[in-house]
Order: C-alpha cells, then structure tokens, then sequence
C-alpha cells in the first residue's frame, strides 16, 4: 500500500474587476477603533456624603426662610408687597445662598474614575472630564480625613492630585479610589485634623 499523498485543493483567488465595476461596488463602511476600556472606580461614599450635606444645607436655609417670612408678616405693616417690606431682596439673596451651597457642596466630588493605560480620566460633579497623565505618575495628597460617619458609608478624605506638569486640583474622594500618599510627605504640607 502506497504513502497518502498531499492533495491541492485549488481555491478561488480575488477577482479580477474593471475600474467601473469597482466604483459601483458600495464599499463596506469602516470599522469603528475600538474605544479605550479601562478600570473604572466610582466615588460613592464622597458623593453620598456631598449630597447629605447639601440637603442638611439647603433644609436649614429653607427653615431660616420660613421663619423670616413668618416674621416678616406677623410684623406691623407685614400684610404689604413683598417688594415693600424687603422680602423681595432677601428671597433673591435665599436663591443665591442655595446656589452657591450647590456648587460648594458638589463641585469638588467626581462621579468617578477611569483608569486608562495612558490616563486618569476625571469625571467631575458637573460631567466635565480631566485628563490627568497614567496613575502612577499622578501625585494624590491627603488634606484631610472625614471618618465614616452618618454623612457617609466609608471614610472620605479631601486630596491634592498633581500631575507631572504642576497642575493641582483638590477633590473629595472615597478612601481607596486612588493610591494616597502621605500628607506629611508633601512639600510645604499641614495636616489638617
């Protein structure tokens, strides 16, 4: 009995087609790049505590505003326009105080972190993205510590994060979302307690 021999199988090559064959040919549409996937680390005690506070805020103004216009119209003359006895002026004045405990209280917390193999992307309160180089070459340093409290599940700690460029911006992050360094390590730091 004879050794089994290779077989060719011949196979179809590209065809051959004329310039205006090719043109009619719709052609297939381009596959998108692939987007970037990295980890990404939510900032939920942070947050949590951003919004308790802001509601603690924004009750204890709406309190004080009650009040005040209680007063206001329990007072001789109370009965009158707001515009004549001042309420007008102190409403606009509660309406700005509440704006401003909204952008205090949410501004520094990021929603999250992602981690991409060439940056820190920040995604702050209001959806605006930060690109910070990779991790290990941004500098996070603590400032301050809020421990696990009624306010939020896990501690909190107020960080410093500086990339290689000098630039700093200050966030409010759950403890753990990003490596710390130790704030007595930091040039020029004072512990706040």
């Amino acid at each position: 009995m004879a050794a089994p021999r290779a077989v060719r199988i011949p196979r179809a090559g590209p065809r051959a087609t004329s310039p205006a064959a090719a043109s009619s040919t719709p052609e297939a549409p381009p596959t998108p790049a692939r987007a970037p996937t990295g980890e990404i680390r939510r900032n939920q005690a942070a947050n949590e505590r951003a919004r308790r506070l802001l509601l603690l805020y924004l009750g204890t103004l709406v309190v004080l505003y009650v009040a005040f216009l209680v007063a206001d119209r329990a007072a001789p003359g109370g009965t009158s326009s707001a515009a004549n006895t001042g309420m007008l002026f102190f409403s606009v004045i509660a309406v700005v105080l509440a704006a401003g405990g909204i952008w205090i209280a949410l501004g520094p917390v990021p929603r999250y972190f992602t981690l991409l193999p060439d940056a820190l992307v920040v995604v702050e309160a209001w959806g605006r993205r930060r690109r910070f180089p990779p991790l290990d070459e941004v500098r996070a340093y603590s400032v301050r510590r809020f421990p696990r409290s009624f306010l939020n599940s896990r501690a909190v700690e107020t960080v410093e994060v500086t990339d290689v460029d000098g630039h700093r911006r200050t966030y409010q992050v759950e403890e753990g979302v990003l490596p710390i360094v130790n704030p007595e390590t930091r040039p020029g730091a004072r512990l706040l307690q």
